[in-house]
């Protein structure tokens, strides 16, 4: 079996050779305001960078891993973050959260996201509530269809529980870039609170129709995959940030990696996925400070290509 090369594993090696390219971790000056961004439908503000669970809260019952990913969830709400995003498909994350949110006593910190994923199209208020109870909460604040698996009749029931208070806000959701063009027809057509979908400096194609569509119709834009599973460190991080990152606010990849993101004028919110505290602190470094302007995205695109 192929050994995953990971992050963390990258940096091990590093500091094994006694070298590192690590930036001190400054998340924020006293002081300083968290970047936010409204939610169209509502006006409600949400922190610009959230966090995912996809792979990284799939942990089962171990202890010891429940535990780490309680601490990560703890630095994420100490550092401003609220939307957290989860799936049935994860595995056990909704189970571990559950769990991370009891020990924080936090649920009243947490912007609740989750999908419904099953093809049965009767069974939205069964997966909703098999996932809340999971959670320890009365409501998800939103609630996604997942890749579109039997969007019609989870949308129509999502619509309904909307309506009656069940869920705040409703969505979609895409992942890998697949399916833009049913997207963009449900997006045209359906009353959508949020969207979610892939993109980064490198996965650039909801930029051509999805964004430019979100802003058009006034839907929130949740990006997931802002790392590409991991992949955007494997291939730059041993490469040196351009001398003018900070002034586009970036003094690391991770940050050069979500503010680009999110200075999308589209975007409302980033989801990066972590184990570790650390990594989790240099993902918050993107939600204070400065974004770069139009110009400078160009160049970070034009610097990352060139690579």
């Amino acid at each position: 079996m192929a050994t995953r090369f990971t992050r963390r594993k990258f940096l091990a090696g590093l500091a094994a050779t006694g070298l590192s390219l690590r930036m001190p971790v400054l998340v924020a000056a006293p002081g300083e305001k968290a970047i936010t961004r409204a939610i169209p439908s509502s006006g409600e503000s949400l922190p610009v960078i959230g966090m995912g669970t996809w792979r990284t809260f799939n942990v089962g019952g171990d202890r010891h891993l429940v535990g780490e990913r309680t601490d990560v969830l703890k630095t994420f709400f100490e550092l401003g973050g609220s939307l957290v995003d989860s799936s049935p498909m994860y595995g056990s994350a909704d189970d571990v959260m559950g769990e991370a949110l009891e020990r924080l006593d936090a649920h009243d910190r947490v912007f609740a996201a989750n999908k419904i994923w099953t093809r049965d199209g009767d069974a939205t208020r069964e997966q909703d509530r098999a996932s809340r109870r999971k959670w320890g909460i009365e409501r998800f604040d939103l609630q996604q269809v997942h890749n579109l698996l039997a969007w019609e009749a989870h949308l129509d029931t999502l619509k309904r529980m909307k309506a009656d208070g069940d869920i705040r806000y409703l969505g979609i959701t895409t992942s890998h870039g697949r399916r833009h063009g049913e997207f963009a027809r449900i997006m045209e057509q359906e009353p959508l609170d949020f969207v979610q979908l892939t993109y980064n400096v490198l996965d650039r194609e909801a930029e051509q129709r999805l964004l430019p569509l979100a802003r058009e119709r006034g839907i929130a834009v949740i990006v997931n995959r802002p790392f590409q599973g991991g992949r955007l460190f494997r291939r730059y991080q041993s490469e040196p940030l351009p001398a003018w990152a900070p002034e586009a606010g970036c003094s690391n990849w991770a940050e050069f990696f979500l503010k680009f993101i999110v200075s999308h004028p589209a975007v409302t919110c980033a989801i990066p996925a972590t184990t570790r505290v650390e990594h989790m602190k240099e993902n918050m470094g993107a939600l204070y400070g400065t974004l770069p302007d139009e110009q400078q995205r160009r160049q970070m695109a034009d610097y990352v290509a060139g690579l």
